[in-house]
């Protein structure tokens, strides 16, 4: 037989047409599911908006650390800047001092020597070193030929004094160890560097061939600006040894020479190191624009941070495009900033395990914490309501099948056969099919009662109803209407298919001995009347349910005038 629903009160409702399509177990456990969702999308939200943050922060020191070093470099670059425009004044004005007149003499006299030097005696000024004319001659990119030689000459003199009373200002003013160099093309230098080696030609040579000195010529730098280059160790180490900013010296449309000014990358380290003092994770590495590198916070060359082929590349396409910007790396974060007085970048490196040992990490993990505890409750919830659902549902079950059918029979109860078979009624009607009623009433069941007891009755009705299961289809409805009274609505069947079905239901249940206790059978029968709509030529359930008690009653009548006299099979 096919499940019946009860409706109530409460099944106009939204909730309630709910939960006739869907399970109500169902609904809460897409409630949980859209909850847990929910909750886990608020939590990755706010774990993505403190990562940004916490980026954010990183960024920031960065930028500070930018900063100061921007204020470093641009000190060095003025100083270079300004004594190239105090040479150039020099180059077209000499200034006419008689000690300058005896210096620029005594070139006169060395300038044929290998090696020669030029100091004058009051020590105020640093001393001038060169090579021969031949050393000069013999060399493509060197020369002597220019009319202004001896204004060059003069110019490099002040110079030696303008870096001599600016020394003692650097030490104050900078903190990169420096040292300043003029290389002329005429063979000499100017430097304030104290051990410049034993050989002037071996080390002038070494001034004229670096390509800070070489890269300066007009084809190589036509904007005549300042042109930085790093050096590194003979032995090809990562880490470079010094970093040189140099600036091409013009007159007349006449290269002379190269200012350079040579920062200690040291004293760059130190820098880094300094600004990493009080925080708990972050490296800083500086690199050129080649992404080589300079120097780095971390001297520990186990615990320095490698950058890969690809975040290099990365990383050199985004300085050509931007001023900063950030680059991630699995777990480490790598935020950069362009330097704006350096031709290269500098890196804050960042890991995530850094970063969890930080506030960053308490407030993670106390925000996880709220999330797992969270969770938690909600699938303690999650189960509970779950039960109490599973057990109300089971419940309404219960109560629906007691309300619509007869406990004791497993049957409809009178109230479920009249309308499911009312709605039988209309579904044959609308088809124009017949629809039969057969009523069924056990003969002599109150004499069992008397005789046997109620036990015994409940038995006879028990073996009744499982027969009346048996013989129905699944399209049939059958019920118990009264105390030993049975109805079977059969639709779209005519009168002479119901009376087979009748006949097959009274012989199966008169066939079937019942045991009504340990050593006691019973076997019983059981009176029938059929009718049908298109007997009658009506569909109107009372009217056939009627019809079909008048016929048993005519039947019984008939047959108690026939017998007179009928006994009851009792077998012990």
């Amino acid at each position: 037989m096919r499940p019946v629903t009860v409706k109530t009160a409460a099944s106009s409702g939204w909730w309630a047409r709910l939960t006739r399509r869907v399970s109500p177990e169902r609904v809460v456990n897409i409630c949980f599911l859209v909850v847990l969702f929910f909750s886990t999308l608020l939590t990755w939200r706010e774990t993505i908006v403190l990562e940004d943050a916490y980026i954010s922060s990183q960024r920031n020191n960065l930028k500070n650390v930018a900063n100061d070093m921007d204020a470093q470099l641009q000190f060095n670059t003025d100083r270079l800047l300004f004594f190239r425009n105090g040479m150039e004044s020099a180059l077209q004005i000499p200034l006419a001092f008689e000690v300058l007149r005896t210096a620029e003499q005594e070139f006169e006299r060395k300038r044929t020597l290998a090696n020669w030097r030029i100091s004058l005696n009051n020590n105020r000024t640093l001393p001038l070193n060169g090579v021969s004319d031949d050393f000069v001659k013999h060399t493509n990119l060197l020369s002597r030929d220019n009319a202004l030689l001896g204004n060059e000459f003069m110019a490099t003199i002040e110079l030696g004094y303008l870096l001599r009373l600016s020394a003692i200002t650097r030490q104050h003013l900078s903190r990169f160890e420096t040292h300043m160099l003029y290389v002329s093309r005429a063979g000499f230098y100017l430097s304030t560097e104290q051990d410049q080696g034993s050989n002037i030609t071996e080390y002038y040579y070494s001034l004229a061939t670096s390509p800070w000195f070489i890269k300066q010529s007009q084809r190589d730098n036509p904007q005549r600006g300042v042109k930085w280059h790093t050096t590194f160790s003979r032995d090809k180490t990562p880490v470079a040894q010094k970093v040189t900013a140099a600036v091409p010296l013009d007159y007349d449309q006449y290269w002379f020479g190269v200012l350079a000014i040579q920062l200690s990358v040291r004293e760059m380290t130190q820098f880094l190191m300094q600004s990493v003092e009080g925080e708990e994770e972050g490296e800083y590495q500086l690199y050129d624009r080649r992404m080589n590198l300079i120097a780095t916070s971390e001297q520990d060359p186990q615990k320095r941070t490698q950058l890969s082929q690809e975040v290099q590349a990365q990383l050199a396409y985004a300085y050509e495009h931007d001023n900063e910007g950030s680059v991630r790396q699995l777990s480490r974060y790598i935020s950069w900033e362009k330097l704006r007085n350096f031709d290269g970048v500098l890196l804050r490196i960042h890991s995530l395990e850094e970063g969890i040992r930080g506030d960053f990490g308490s407030i993670s993990i106390a925000l996880t914490l709220l999330w797992v505890l969270f969770t938690t409750m909600l699938l303690i919830s999650w189960a509970v309501i779950r039960r109490m659902v599973r057990n109300m549902s089971s419940l309404q079950d219960s109560l629906e099948w007691r309300a619509w059918h007869d406990m004791l029979t497993r049957l409809y109860n009178r109230a479920a056969l009249f309308e499911r078979a009312g709605k039988a009624l209309v579904a044959c009607q609308q088809v124009d099919q017949p629809l039969s009623v057969i009523q069924l009433d056990l003969d002599h069941f109150k004499r069992i009662n008397d005789q046997y007891g109620h036990q015994a009755g409940d038995r006879v009705l028990i073996h009744i109803g499982r027969v009346i299961l048996n013989k129905v289809r699944k399209s049939d409805i059958a019920g118990r209407v009264g105390g030993e009274e049975f109805c079977i609505v059969l639709p779209e069947t005519s009168l002479e298919q119901a009376k087979v079905i009748a006949e097959r239901i009274r012989e199966s249940i008169f066939s079937r001995e019942i045991l009504i206790s340990r050593n006691q059978t019973l076997r019983v029968s059981a009176s029938l009347g059929v009718c049908s709509s298109e007997e009658l030529q009506r569909y109107d359930f009372q009217h056939l349910q009627c019809s079909a008690a008048h016929k048993l009653r005519n039947f019984v009548t008939q047959l108690w005038i026939a017998l007179r006299d009928p006994t009851l099979n009792v077998k012990s």
